[in-house]
Order: C-alpha cells, then sequence, then structure tokens
C-alpha cells in the first residue's frame, strides 16, 4: 500500500562533492540545509547579510559583491539603541555604528571572493512581498522593526520576480560563468501576509523561477512541493504550525541528498557524521579508560578523513 504521493526526482549531473564550493542565500530555510551542509562539512558561505526573504534582496547583495561596493556611513541608520542596514538583516545590527559598516564590507567582500569560485549557488525564495521605505523608494531587506507607517506594502509580480533573477544569473555569469545555480522556494508558510497572500506570493516565485529554468545551468529543487505534498500533515510541523519541524527538514534533506549530493561521498558522509555525534557524545567519566579507548578511535577516523580531505577541520 502507498500512503503517500511521491515527487519524482533524478540525480543531476553537476552533484556536489567535498570539491565543491558553495554559496547559499535567501530566506530561513537555506540556512536549515546550510546547517545540514555544515555538519556534514561540505565547504561554502551561508547567508553573509543574513536571512533574505525576498528576490531583490538577493539582487542587491550580489550587485553590491560583482560590482564590490563599499558600504558607507550613509547605507546605515540608528534605531532602537542599534545601528542598522535596510539591506542586512538584524542579525548584523550593532550598537556601533563602525563595527555595523566594517561587518557589512567583510560580508561584501565575502560574497564577492566565493561567487568567483563558487561551483553551486543555492537560492531559497520565501516571500515575493516586500516592503519599499517611503522616504528612499526603496525595497527594504529587513524593516528592523521600524514603524510599518514607513513603508508601502509591495506585491512582486512574475515578470519582477523573474527580471531579478535574470539580473542577479547575470551579474554572477560576468564573474563565474561555470556556475550552477540551484533555486528552490521556502516551505515556511508567511502567514502574517494572510492564508491567500501567502500562496499568492508563492505561486509568484513558483512561476518566475520556471520561466529561467531554460539554461541548464539553472535548476530547481521542490522543496515547497515536498513539504505541502509528501508531508501533507501538521506532525511535520513545528509548534508554530508554520515552520517545518526537524523530521522534516530531514527529510527534505535526504530528497536534496538524492539529487545533488554525489553518491561516491555517501561513505565519508557516514564517517563524518560518526565523528560528529562522537564530538557531542558526553561520558559519564571523561577519565574512565573506556572513553579513552572511545577518543583514540574517534582520533583514528579524524584521521582517516584528514588524510582524504585535509582541508576538513572539525
Amino acid at each position: 500500500m502507498n500512503l503517500l504521493t511521491k515527487i519524482p526526482l533524478s540525480k543531476s549531473e553537476n552533484s556536489i562533492d567535498y570539491s565543491s564550493q558553495l554559496l547559499l542565500l535567501g530566506s530561513c530555510f537555506s540556512e536549515n540545509i546550510g546547517a545540514k551542509l555544515e555538519y556534514f562539512k561540505f565547504q561554502g558561505l551561508q547567508n553573509p547579510l543574513g536571512i533574505l526573504f525576498h528576490p531583490l534582496a538577493i539582487e542587491k547583495l550580489i550587485q553590491k559583491s560583482v560590482y564590490q561596493e563599499v558600504v558607507t556611513e550613509k547605507d546605515v541608520f540608528h534605531a532602537n539603541e542599534q545601528w542598522h542596514s535596510f539591506d542586512a538583516h538584524s542579525c548584523l545590527s550593532n550598537p556601533s555604528k563602525e563595527k555595523i559598516i566594517d561587518d557589512l564590507n567583510e560580508a561584501v567582500q565575502n560574497t564577492t571572493a566565493q561567487l568567483k569560485k563558487a561551483s553551486h549557488i543555492i537560492v531559497t525564495l520565501g516571500t515575493a512581498w516586500v516592503y519599499r521605505n517611503s522616504a528612499s523608494e526603496k525595497v527594504v531587506a529587513n524593516c528592523h522593526k521600524v514603524p510599518q507607517v514607513n513603508f508601502n506594502k509591495e506585491l512582486l509580480s512574475v515578470d519582477d520576480v523573474k527580471q531579478s533573477l535574470e539580473h542577479t544569473i547575470e551579474m554572477v555569469q560576468s564573474i563565474n560563468p561555470a556556475v550552477q545555480f540551484i533555486f528552490t522556494v521556502s516551505p515556511v508558510r508567511h502567514l502574517k501576509d494572510g492564508f491567500v497572500e501567502n500562496q499568492l506570493s508563492k505561486s509568484h516565485l513558483i512561476s518566475a523561477i520556471h520561466k529561467v529554468l531554460e539554461d541548464n545551468k539553472i535548476s530547481y529543487f521542490p522543496s515547497y512541493e515536498l513539504m505541502m505534498d509528501e508531508l501533507r500533515d501538521y506532525r511535520f510541523y513545528a509548534k508554530d504550525m508554520i515552520h517545518p519541524n526537524e523530521v522534516a527538514i530531514d527529510y527534505i534533506w535526504e530528497r536534496f541528498c538524492e539529487v545533488w549530493i554525489a553518491s561516491n561521498v555517501y561513505p565519508t558522509m557516514k564517517k563524518i557524521e560518526k565523528i560528529q555525534k562522537g564530538i557531542l557524545h558526553k561520558p559519564f567519566n571523561d577519565k574512565s579508560e573506556q572513553h579513552q579507548k572511545f577518543l583514540l578511535k574517534l582520533n583514528v577516523l579524524k584521521s582517516e578523513i584528514h588524510k582524504e580531505y585535509p582541508d576538513l577541520v572539525f
């Protein structure tokens, strides 16, 4: 008896292995996948400006990075006892103006460096809803709890999203023509926009992505569809009934591996997982002979990994 409708997926010809250089950008779901890739010690950079929910914010980061634009005092503002940037997530906000400017410039520089050597760029789009600052008339990446009266809420059309994605791709390919793009739509529901409005937003994102899929260096991974179809049950959601829970994230990660992780690195991933679990293990007695033997086996396993992949650090 088949108890679910399974989305058919096939292995990519341009798989990710331990020589791959990754750049992950986008919504909080990109951080879920990024955490898995980091756990298994794949090389890459994740959300240097923090979570970016919509395509225009991602496009702006790429523009700053490709053209090496410098962040200055005019790009930050003070509110609620902190300095912020409308182009970055609040995780970069800081009480020091000098520190946030330095951090923003470092993030842009790191993105530039990673763009030039990236083999794969994974972009997770969260929403087509954006907020435009009334004073500057610019779309922001994050409102930083500035009063709503200072913004106008807009829904990006399918063509708006398509043009933004195409511009992002063109800019990246101007400095790295061989890079593989992997687009996906976050399964996280933005219910603050409204139930119908969330579905409308997701449909705009999905439609726009499929309009730019003609290039064989651009692929789509159905994170949203996996959550909505294969995992269509509230037991796969966190307590807020909005975010995927750990079981759902693990399941979508497994399906991602089926498509994008090279089969020949699975044995290495199993060894790394064993090491990671060993590192997290808390002994009853860390001086015991049994624990010392356990640590010795763990170090032997680390040495085996380092011989094959000397750049991996635990």
